[in-house]
């Protein structure tokens, strides 16, 4: 099985690239961001956010969780090195780690008429709202969220089915291998669509969590955009072998935004994790679990300009429930108050001269 999939895995390199259409869909961003303008050569940028954090468990403050703290240095590059092939790569400096473990993503992608190849460090292609976004823009998230390792060496192939709609085949290096055995995959298969004021990112995933044995993932996320209100809906179910049924070990996360303008936004978030599969197949989300996490928070822009950005931000997070990961943060009765400052900087930016 292992040796099928890795052959299915060769072929999205080798995608026929003669068919060439007018509508292309749209490339799943997959916290990645928008790529490089055509006349980008290079564009350098850096996000920084710093937080003044309060946490307290049962009443008890958290000493060592507690007070001012850099949360994200981040640089990023991205360009084109020829039409529909580009390249971005994006490297934080908040984590004391090998180079490769604190790079986000490092890939080139190549698009042909409807067709997509990508090849690098990537995402690991997995659905949800949530977990699309960029961390530097989370400010309390749910137990899977926390846990999931989600860049990892891999290729992928995508095809957009309308202007509206993509499907991408993704395989990776599995999230849970391990220096004695790296030889461990994930398997993806993601749609992104977009129609109306509804946007999906749902995908199916097989991920390998053990020499020939996996976990499979169901994702769907979903979003509701409608005049100022936005709604985000993920919901998650994940299954193992001897564990055909759903709702034993599955995630929910839900968030309610308000944008009364530009430079404001409000919202409100609820998540809720559950492991009561009793197979030790989820490495994520530990057995025994059942957390649940509701709170509320505010961003308020100062500065929008064109190469520049600062946000001010402010929330306030509660859980509630048990956690069988006693080394997480987010416990019973766990309060989490936090507020910041993010600046994103355009430092370069260097275009191909237009032809005369």
């Amino acid at each position: 099985m292992k040796h099928f999939f890795k052959g299915i895995g060769a072929l999205a390199l080798v995608v026929p690239m003669g068919a060439l259409a007018q509508d292309v869909a749209p490339e799943p961003q997959l916290q990645q961001g928008e790529g490089p303008m055509p006349s980008e050569i290079v564009r350098f940028d850096v996000e920084a956010r710093a937080d003044y954090s309060y946490v307290g468990v049962d009443g008890h403050t958290s000493k060592s969780n507690s007070g001012f703290q850099g949360k994200y240095l981040t640089m990023r590059v991205d360009g084109t090195i020829l039409p529909g092939l580009t390249y971005s790569w994006t490297q934080r400096f908040n984590k004391p780690q090998a180079f490769f473990e604190a790079t986000a993503w490092m890939y080139l992608n190549y698009e042909i008429g409807r067709w997509g190849v990508r090849g690098g460090k990537e995402v690991v292609a997995i659905g949800g709202f949530e977990y699309d976004r960029a961390p530097i823009d989370l400010y309390s998230c749910s137990v899977f969220w926390n846990n999931v390792p989600c860049y990892q060496f891999g290729v992928s192939g995508s095809y957009g089915v309308t202007s509206s709609d993509r499907i991408t085949f993704q395989v990776t290096q599995s999230p849970f291998y391990t220096p004695e055995n790296r030889d461990m995959y994930a398997y993806n298969l993601m749609w992104n669509g977009r129609h109306g004021c509804f946007e999906s990112l749902y995908s199916a995933n097989l991920l390998e969590y053990k020499d020939g044995c996996y976990i499979s993932y169901l994702a769907l996320g979903n979003r509701f955009t409608v005049g100022k209100w936005a709604l985000e809906l993920d919901l998650m179910n994940r299954a193992a072998s001897r564990q055909t049924y759903f709702f034993k070990d599955c995630s929910v996360m839900a968030e309610l935004a308000f944008k009364p303008s530009d430079r404001w936004r409000i919202h409100a978030k609820y998540t809720y994790d559950v492991n009561r599969a009793d197979n030790g197949a989820d490495l994520i989300v530990a057995q025994g679990t059942e957390l649940s996490m509701a709170g509320a928070g505010v961003e308020f822009y100062p500065l929008m300009k064109k190469r520049h950005r600062l946000r001010i931000h402010a929330g306030c997070f509660y859980s509630w429930g048990n956690n069988g990961n006693p080394d997480n943060l987010m416990q019973n009765k766990t309060l989490f108050v936090n507020a910041g400052l993010t600046w994103d900087m355009n430092l370069l930016n260097i275009k191909r001269k237009p032809k005369s």
